[in-house]
Parts: structure tokens; sequence; C-alpha cells
């Protein structure tokens, strides 16, 4: 489905409530109810305190518990801060998860890692409608010490003080007037590549998403000149258009959506096509200089930048 595609394009660019509830809906609309239970949840823990999004909240909870009713849920406690939840083998994200990990009834594994933890399962069955809850501790990798090998220290008196016997002597750097010149770096083209197909693919998904806010906007049009037609209004509809003008503020939440993502990815595209030009373009440091450029660009919901940290 084409809502569906551009909506999930859409949450990987700009995770924002907005975004989760019209994505919570379709997946609602085309009965996957995991999904639909995990984005609404979404939306509903960040719904924003403005007057404009009041109406819609009803929905999204009428809804999630609808979806919810139809699957089953695991609360994940995790040990250690920043693990990395899956579940079955996907993941969740990091520990502590915000909210309940919704799936299918059934047996599911759920696994925490976590660098220098030993990794840890469990495997939970859950019923339709019902919690299962989860708690995963995790224990430190304990250090190996290396001990020192007999005789590793002999002979250390002999020859230059301090020295170790059999132990090679470190290179000096040629100093002085006779240091020969310091050759230009290889330029490494791979972040050029990854930024320049970054920066494409944040083109394919501002015309996409802008299609998609098009799409829309002709739907809200044309749902509002129904309704008048039928001689109704959404100011304060009377109950027999109460569904119409719902799939009205539906329509106009994801015309908003889409243009808002689509802003989003044009900027980022730009952002990320500057970079590469700048990484390109940007002198090379020596050889044999400590000098070091690294060329980041920054996306967000709120904006998009490019950051050059360089040491020298």
């Amino acid at each position: 489905m084409e809502a569906e595609a551009a909506l999930e394009s859409a949450w990987e660019l700009s995770p924002t409530f907005d975004v989760a509830y019209n994505l919570g809906n379709t997946k609602y609309q085309m009965k996957k109810h995991r999904e639909a239970a995990q984005h609404l949840s979404y939306a509903l823990r960040n719904w924003p305190l403005i007057k404009a999004a009041a109406r819609l909240k009803p929905i999204a909870e009428q809804r999630l518990a609808e979806s919810r009713s139809q699957v089953g849920a695991v609360t994940v406690t995790v040990s250690a801060a920043g693990a990395e939840v899956l579940v079955d083998g996907k993941a969740m994200g990091k520990a502590p998860l915000e909210g309940e990990v919704f799936v299918e009834p059934g047996e599911h594994l759920v696994e925490a890692r976590l660098e220098r933890y030993a990794p840890t399962s469990q495997t939970v069955r859950v019923e339709k409608a019902g919690t299962a809850k989860v708690e995963l501790a995790m224990v430190p990798l304990q250090s190996a010490v290396a001990e020192a090998a007999p005789g590793a220290n002999a002979g250390a008196g002999d020859g230059a003080p301090g020295a170790r016997a059999g132990a090679p002597a470190a290179e000096q750097p040629p100093t002085g007037p006779g240091e020969p010149a310091a050759l230009p770096a290889e330029r490494d083209w791979v972040p050029v590549i990854a930024l320049g197909v970054a920066s494409v693919v944040g083109l394919g998904v501002g015309i996409g998403t802008t299609v998609a806010s098009n799409n829309a906007s002709r739907d809200v049009d044309a749902q509002g000149q129904a309704i008048l037609d039928a001689g109704g209004q959404c100011k304060q509809p009377p109950s027999a258009f109460a569904d119409r003008c719902s799939g009205l503020y539906d329509a106009g939440s994801r015309q908003e959506t889409f243009g808002n993502a689509a802003r989003v990815a044009f900027v980022a595209s730009g952002v990320l096509a500057v970079a590469a030009v700048t990484y390109a373009l940007w002198p090379q440091a020596q050889a044999r200089s400590a000098t070091s450029i690294r060329v980041l660009p920054g996306v967000s919901a709120q904006g998009a930048g490019v950051a050059a940290f360089g040491v020298w």
C-alpha cells in the first residue's frame, strides 16, 4: 500500500507522534494489529498538549484498545542500562524500553546484549490480550589477567638500562634537516560515496512523501466537499457525520505529516550532498601529519545541519 510505505519512510526519518498516529491508523485499517498497537501506543505516550491534536486522541485510544485485544504484550526489564533488547531476533531498542513490546500470541525469545556483558535470554509464552513480564539479569564478563611469563625480565640488567632482553629497539622517526618531506595521504572515497547515496535516498523519500502529501490534500478536499454537499459540518458534527469528520481529520493529519516529512527529507538530502562535496574537496592532510578532518551530517525532526571536526 502506497500510504503505508510512505508513512514507514517518514517514520524512519522522523519518529514523531503524528507519524506514529497515522502509521498506527494505517496498520489498524489493514488489520495488522501488532504493528498498529506498537505505533499507537508510541503516539499516545508522546501526545502533545495542544488543542488541535486533542480531538484525535480518543480515536487513537479506541483503536489501540481494539488492536491490543488481538495481540499479546511483553514488558522487559534489564539490569544493565543501554543493553540492546531483541524479541525473536529483532531489535526493539535499548534498555530501559519505553512501554510494552507487542507480539503475536505464542512463544517468543527475548534477549539482551551489551558489550562487556554476557548475553542473556528468556523464552516466554504470551496469550492473546495478555501480558508477560520478562526480567533479564546481565553479568559482566571477567577481564582476563595476563601473568608474566617466567624469565620475561631476565637479563634486564644487561645492556642499556631498563631494556628488556630480546626486546626490539623502537624505531625512531627521522629528525632534523634530513627528514623526508611528508607525502599527501591517499583520499578515502568511501565516505563521499556513502554520503552521496544517503543524499539520493533522502531525495527519494522527499519526493515520495510530497506525492503522498498531495494525494492526502486532494482527499481532504474531496471529503470536505462531500460533507458540505450532504448538508453537514465538522465544527460540532452531528452523530450522522461523526465518522465522516473523523476520516476528514485523519486525512488532514496525514497531509500535515507527509508535508513535514518531505521538508525534513529535502533538507537532509541537501545537507548530505553538501557534506559529500565538502569532504571530497577538503585539502588532504599530510601522510605524516596528525591532522584529521571529519565531516558529519546531523538530521532530526527539528532540522538538519553539518559539522566538521578537526584535530591538529
